[in-house]
C-alpha cells in the first residue's frame, strides 16, 4: 500500500462529481494534481479552491493531441505522472430506435476512445514511474437497462480495455484497476433524473439496492482507498463486486423479469420525453459543444 503524498495524479473529468471529490481528497493528502476537463469555469474554480500543487488544463479526451498536451503540462509542472484516473464520461438517452445517432457516437467517443487517448498519452510516464492506471467503468458493465445502450456498451468496453492493459503492463511494474459504481449522485445522474420521469421511475422499480443512489463523498472515499491499494477493482457500493461474479445469472430472463415487464411502458415514455426535449444528452453536455463531463 502506498499513499498519494508527492505523487502526480492526472484526473480527467476533474471539474465536477467524482473527479472533483477525488481531487479534493488526494490533494489533502499531499498529491500533486493535473485536472483535465472541458467545463472550464468549474475546472478553474476547483483549481483556485485547492491552491498549490494543482494545474488545470482545458482538454478534450476525444482528441489525442489535446490529451498529449495535458500530459505535457503535468510532466512540465511535476516531472512526470504517477497515477492516471480516466474518469471523463457522458450518457445518452433513448432507445436504439430513437436515440440521436450522433449522441450515441459521442458517448462511444468520450467513454471508450477518450479512455484510450487518456491512457495512451499518460502511459510512457506511468511506465517510467511504475505507476497506476484507474479506468472508470460502471455497474453498467455487468447489467443492462433500457434506453441506455450506448452507456452500457461503453462501460463494458472500457472494463475489457482495462483488463487487457493490465496484462500488457504488469511486467513493467504498472498496476491497472477498473472502477464499477452503481448510481452515484453526480451531475450526470442528476441531469438524467431532471430530464426524464421514465428514468426516475425505472430507478424506483429496480429491486433491492439496484436503484439506490450513493453520495459522491462515499464514492470518492472508496476511490481513494482503492488508489492507495493500487486495486484491480473498486466497487461502489461494495455489493457491486458480487455482481461481477454473478454476471451470468444477472443476464438471465429470470433476473431481468422486472425490467422486461416495465420496458413496454417505460421505454416509449422515455422516447417521448427525449423527443420533447429535442436532445438525447443532458443540456449541460450539449452546452459544452459535445464535450465531456464527469461520470
Amino acid at each position: 500500500m502506498t499513499g498519494p503524498a508527492g505523487k502526480a495524479v492526472l484526473i480527467t473529468g476533474g471539474a465536477r462529481g467524482v473527479g472533483a471529490e477525488l481531487a479534493r481528497r488526494l490533494h489533502r493528502r499531499g498529491a500533486r494534481l493535473i485536472l483535465a476537463d472541458l467545463d472550464e469555469a468549474p475546472l478553474h474554480d476547483l483549481a483556485a479552491e485547492l491552491g498549490d500543487r494543482v494545474v488545470a488544463v482545458v482538454a478534450d479526451v476525444t482528441d489525442l493531441p489535446s490529451m498529449e498536451a495535458a500530459v505535457a503540462v503535468g510532466v512540465d509542472a511535476f516531472g512526470g505522472i504517477d497515477i492516471v484516473v480516466a474518469n471523463a464520461g457522458i450518457a445518452s438517452y433513448g432507445s436504439v430506435l430513437a436515440v440521436d445517432p450522433a449522441a450515441f457516437r459521442r458517448v462511444i467517443d468520450v467513454n471508450v476512445v477518450g479512455v484510450f487517448h487518456t491512457v495512451r498519452a499518460a502511459l510512457p510516464s506511468i511506465i517510467e514511474r511504475r505507476g497506476y492506471v484507474l479506468v472508470v467503468s460502471s455497474l453498467a458493465a455487468y447489467t443492462s437497462a433500457p434506453g441506455l445502450a450506448a452507456y452500457h456498451a461503453s462501460k463494458a468496453g472500457v472494463e475489457y480495455f482495462a483488463n487487457t492493459l493490465r496484462l500488457e503492463v504488469a511486467h513493467r511494474g504498472v498496476d491497472v484497476g477498473s472502477a464499477h459504481m452503481a448510481w452515484i449522485d453526480t451531475p450526470l445522474v442528476r441531469d438524467a433524473k431532471a430530464d426524464l420521469g421514465a428514468f426516475r421511475r425505472m430507478l424506483d422499480a429496480l429491486p433491492g439496492p439496484l436503484g439506490s443512489t450513493t453520495s459522491v463523498q462515499a464514492c470518492g472515499a472508496r476511490f481513494e482507498r482503492g488508489i492507495d491499494r493500487r486495486a484491480t477493482h473498486i466497487d461502489v457500493p461494495g455489493w457491486v463486486g458480487v455482481l461481477r461474479w454473478l454476471r451470468p445469472l444477472v443476464r438471465t430472463r429470470l433476473a431481468e423479469r422486472d425490467l422486461r415487464r416495465l420496458t413496454p411502458t417505460l421505454l416509449p415514455e422515455m422516447d417521448a420525453e427525449v423527443a420533447a426535449l429535442g436532445r438525447s444528452v443532458s443540456a449541460r453536455t450539449r452546452a459544452l459543444g459535445d464535450g465531456h463531463t464527469a461520470g
